[in-house]
């Protein structure tokens, strides 16, 4: 009798666990707003590519490394999607870094502690940086992006958002620079083309 007891409390204390380790993950990752894919408006886009973007979130990210790079235009949900793949890797109890290329080359730039953050973003099971193309980094730190993303290419997952097609990306790095971190992406790797109207026209 005593042990039918004490397991629906051992379950609910595991359930209270899961959920504020849930919780600080969440915190931690930089996501803002939570974003889900349950909310994202297919509709709106019909040519957007719904199923590998399905497919990528059933990846289990924390054990399996898979990279993810997804292009087009201002506007178009890439940022949404991209969050909400984050959250659902939060959900899983998956360690998730959310942050917008502008953000994280500003932290690098007033960080006291520069190697302990490149260490924490080249380590963290799933990675998204966003934005990429928005902002023009010096050689100091496109040395740092690459850097980055060199270390994780082969450890931990990284999703990618960008306005630019990769024949583009020497227009923010150098080219060899720009070569090896699309190896590096390439590696487990897909890119996906979303293309189609910008939400922000619809509100």
């Amino acid at each position: 009798e005593q042990i039918k007891t004490i397991i629906p409390v051992l379950k609910d204390e595991a359930t209270a666990r899961e959920i504020k380790r849930i919780r600080y993950l969440l915190q931690r990752s930089g996501i803002k707003r939570v974003k889900r894919l349950e909310d994202f408006d297919w509709k709106f886009n019909p040519g957007l590519p719904r199923n590998e973007i399905m497919a990528l979130s059933q990846s289990s990210w924390g054990t399996d490394v898979k990279n993810a790079v997804l292009i087009g235009p201002s506007g178009v949900g890439k940022s949404h999607l991209a969050s909400a793949l984050c959250y659902q890797a939060i959900q899983k109890g998956i360690p998730t870094a959310f942050i917008t290329c502008f953000d994280l080359v500003s932290r690098l730039k007033r960080s006291t502690g520069k190697h302990a953050m490149l260490q924490y973003y080249s380590t963290v099971k799933l990675l998204c940086l966003d934005e990429l193309g928005y902002v023009f980094p010096n050689h100091e730190q496109a040395n740092d992006i690459f850097q980055i993303i060199s270390k994780r290419s082969e450890l931990a997952s990284t999703i990618v958002t960008t306005n630019l097609i990769p024949s583009q990306w020497g227009k923010i790095f150098e080219a060899s620079t720009a070569t090896a971190i699309l190896d590096r992406l390439n590696l487990n790797g897909r890119f996906i083309t979303c293309e189609g109207r910008s939400y922000r026209s619809k509100k």
